[in-house]
């Protein structure tokens, strides 16, 4: 039924031979992709190492004023059966935001490179004016003015990851510098970043206006927390390629060669949030658990709808052109090149009536698995697209010579390598075309299927067809 009496296959069983080579080939491919997997976890190491010291991807907050003052506290226990309430006298916080807050930010980057890996880090340099005024509705917060201690305020500022801090930064208020302390607050769960201590005895009778500016160093992202009745933040920076993630995004924004500037303006309706809160002694604030940023821009750091969650505005510094995603979406597409390849070779072999061997589907299918790789170790070393070029012309090269010794012919030959061409401009167009890469690969599947189809429309599957000497 299978073969002829010379023993030829007949084509039900050539395309069974070269469906078993193609799913072969499967585990290859996997290889591969946990090969560009394991290429990128060390490249995140090595990132990592570059920017050990330095400072992380930062996450700020504040100035935020916390005032301790004294209150009763009642508690109910049960003492020989009957409850009993006791009322006490502690100590809590008061936690007061500015009314509105003026931050610019300007990021001066650095792109840092060892051996084949490379990372951003960054400059930065914050400096900003902060009014804070007492509500008039603070009696509805359970606070009484009269017991708390003014005198003993303290205007704290948060930072991620306090390393990266500068050596001199420099807060006013009313025109009185003040004396930094490291820490995020006098508390005994003191946060990350540093704090004052102020007498905002004047904060009874008029506004008290804080002027602050430091600088501070992290690696590609930067996010600010909002706490204001009134945020207003402007970034600069000299970087190309920003890209805005996180709960807020800017109002307005320029992007240029140059660099790009973004205003944001957040308002504390926005934020959900009071401008006044209490809380016991030593509980970390609000701003005292902001996390620092992802620099994945397409991953939010925050979710609002989380309890505790702090929200964000954030600007990663991204790379224009992520190699190792770019290798690994190439290599998801490797089984249409082993198809449309093994295809091809299928129609000659049916229908052109040259006979190919499943050790020879095998080499050509190893070929185009090994583009892959060459694609991972250029790209490592030239970039990208130089690297996806010399890959392409090297396989489609040494495919389009062998099968020229397979088929018989150049000109059989000539037409594999033209395919492979075609197949390889294809991928690099799926690449950079991510919106609609499903849409042209189902097209081109659509248009494969239907060429087959129409070639193929009068073979007798289950017959053999006896080759001419």
């Amino acid at each position: 039924m299978f073969r002829t009496e010379g023993g030829e296959r007949s084509p039900a069983i050539k395309l069974l031979f070269a469906i078993l080579v193609g799913v072969a080939l499967a585990i290859p491919i996997f290889v591969v992709w946990a090969l560009v997997y394991d290429r990128q976890s060390q490249s995140q190491q090595a990132t990592a190492s570059i920017t050990e010291g330095w400072g992380g991807p930062q996450a700020f907050a504040g100035p935020t004023l916390v005032i301790p003052y004294r209150t009763t506290a009642r508690e109910t226990v049960v003492q020989n059966g009957q409850s009993v309430t006791r009322s006490t006298e502690v100590v809590r916080e008061l936690t007061l935001a500015p009314e509105a807050v003026e931050l610019t930010t300007d990021i001066r980057p650095e792109l840092r490179k060892r051996s084949i890996y490379q990372a951003v880090v960054y400059d930065a340099k914050a400096s900003g004016r902060a009014r804070f005024a007492l509500p008039a509705d603070l009696a509805q917060s359970g606070v009484d003015l009269a017991k708390a201690n003014l005198g003993a305020a303290e205007l704290r500022f948060a930072l991620s990851d306090p390393r990266g801090l500068g050596a001199n930064p420099r807060v006013i208020a009313d025109g009185r510098p003040l004396r930094l302390q490291p820490g995020g607050g006098s508390g005994a769960a003191a946060g990350r970043g540093f704090f004052a201590w102020i007498d905002a005895a004047s904060l009874s009778s008029k506004p008290i206006v804080v002027d602050f500016q430091f600088d501070f160093r992290g690696n590609a992202a930067l996010s600010l927390a909002p706490q204001a009745g009134d945020t207003r933040w402007t970034v600069r920076s000299s970087w190309p390629h920003p890209s805005f993630a996180g709960d807020f995004l800017p109002v307005g924004r320029t992007i240029g060669s140059d660099g790009f500037q973004a205003t944001y303006r957040v308002g504390n309706l926005a934020l959900g949030r009071s401008l006044v809160s209490t809380s016991d002694i030593g509980t970390p604030s609000l701003v005292e658990r902001i996390a620092p940023p992802s620099p994945i821009a397409a991953r939010a750091t925050t979710n609002a709808t989380d309890a505790g969650s702090v929200q964000t505005a954030q600007i990663s510094l991204i790379q224009p052109v992520d190699l190792y995603s770019q290798v690994d979406r190439a290599t998801k597409y490797g089984f249409l090149f082993v198809a449309f390849t093994f295809l091809a070779l299928l129609m000659f072999d049916i229908i052109g009536g040259v006979r190919v061997s499943s050790v020879e589907y095998l080499l050509m299918g190893a070929a185009l698995v090994l583009f892959f790789v060459l694609l991972l170790a250029l790209a490592e070393v030239i970039g990208f697209t130089p690297a996806y070029i010399l890959a392409a012309a090297a396989i489609a090269g040494l495919n389009t010579a062998y099968s020229a010794a397979v088929l018989g012919s150049w000109r059989r030959a000539w037409f594999i390598g033209g395919l492979l061409v075609a197949l390889y401009a294809v991928l690099y167009i799926l690449l950079s075309l991510e919106a609609f890469s499903l849409l042209i690969g189902s097209l081109l599947l659509f248009a494969a299927l239907a060429g087959v189809m129409y070639a193929t429309r009068r073979i007798d599957w289950g017959a053999s067809r006896a080759i001419a000497e």
